[in-house]
């Protein structure tokens, strides 16, 4: 038996396993620092996971082109650092904002660009479609035909640019700051705090504004909403645009933070949002925040214990957890479209 023991346990020394428990105290003496980095990373994901939850809050559907436009975001933000869009437009850029300082118009660009695909897979994954079937919310058609749109953009970008990964060189270089000794990119920090002040923005918008009121009215009642004046022709277009500049400004700040990016970089951010809007629980704004947290802070421990071989194991395997003993997630509602937001 002890042999036996002696074996196994030798067997998961020198395994992927046992990589997690090398050097067990350098690895925990660096905890602070990684947990800051996990943070930091979260600030991406939570806006992706919030611009699910609107759509999925509001029409009851996972809106595919979700990845696709923060994407866009992502690469008119390369484009606009690295002359992506050619010689002559960096030039005007530069001439209107200074040499150096084209990033800045890059993020007017860029959420121009996002607004105005957001309006248009509305006017077709939602608008055409109600119009032509009934409530298209009852509907697979909204989904597929976002799916569409997702590979569209995705092929879209290709041919212009290429499947290669776009490498930008970041304007903030290698800024960063130090709070006692754990380090901070400035990049990063800034994405945090937009990212949580543009959630505190909108969950003020939800609760205390006349939008809010209407936007709550569509995702717990939508047929009764008309009838309380509610003009849904309206508001879901505003639905739509929200999402695209909360994927649009993730983007952005993805491609400040991180400088590589490529047409399917949306694919991979998202998937990951995809779990954490779940794990917080559908529908519900903080708790696509407070899940696309802890989806960051897993990606970030599974790396720095056991590598990046392992990385996925931890948050699908919280998600299959969640799925089993609270589908609703740590923060959902039982009720299907009641206060959800």
């Amino acid at each position: 038996m002890a042999s036996f023991i002696d074996s196994a346990l030798t067997w998961i020394g020198s395994s992927k396993a046992g990589q997690c428990f090398a050097d067990l105290d350098g690895k925990l003496d660096l905890l602070p620092q990684q947990t800051a980095n996990g943070l930091m990373l979260g600030g991406v994901y939570v806006m992706v996971a919030v611009a699910f939850t609107l759509i999925i809050g509001m029409l009851n559907f996972l809106n595919f082109t979700v990845p696709a436009l923060f994407m866009v975001g992502a690469v008119m933000m390369w484009a606009s650092i690295s002359g992506g869009f050619g010689s002559g437009a960096d030039q005007v850029m530069a001439a209107i904002v200074g040499p150096g300082n084209q990033w800045i118009l890059g993020i007017v660009v860029a959420l121009v660009v996002v607004s105005l695909c957001s309006l248009v897979i509305e006017r077709f994954t939602y608008r055409y479609m109600k119009a032509r079937y009934g409530d298209a919310t009852e509907h697979a058609l909204p989904l597929v035909s976002s799916l569409g749109f997702l590979i569209i953009f995705e092929h879209v970008v290709i041919t212009i640019w290429g499947s290669d990964s776009l490498t930008a060189t970041s304007p903030f270089g290698n800024s960063s700051f130090y709070i006692a000794s754990i380090q901070f990119s400035t990049p990063q920090v800034i994405s945090l705090l937009v990212s949580l002040g543009f959630v505190f923005a909108l969950s003020y918008m939800l609760r205390a504004t006349r939008l809010g009121r209407a936007l709550r009215s569509i995702a717990e009642k939508p047929d009764t909403a008309p009838l309380m004046g509610v003009e849904v022709g309206r508001i879901v277009p505003i639905v739509y645009v929200l999402a695209g500049l909360l994927c649009g400004i993730a983007g952005i700040l993805f491609t400040l933070n991180y400088t590589t990016v490529d047409a399917y970089v949306g694919d991979t951010v998202a998937t990951v949002a995809i779990a954490g809007m779940v794990i917080g629980g559908l529908g519900n704004v903080w708790g696509a925040v407070i899940g696309g947290l802890i989806v960051a802070m897993l990606q970030i421990y599974a790396t720095h214990f056991c590598g990046a071989g392992v990385v996925k194991i931890p948050v699908w395997g919280l998600l299959l957890l969640i799925l089993i003993f609270k589908p609703t997630g740590l923060f959902g509602h039982s009720a299907i479209g009641k206060g959800k937001f």
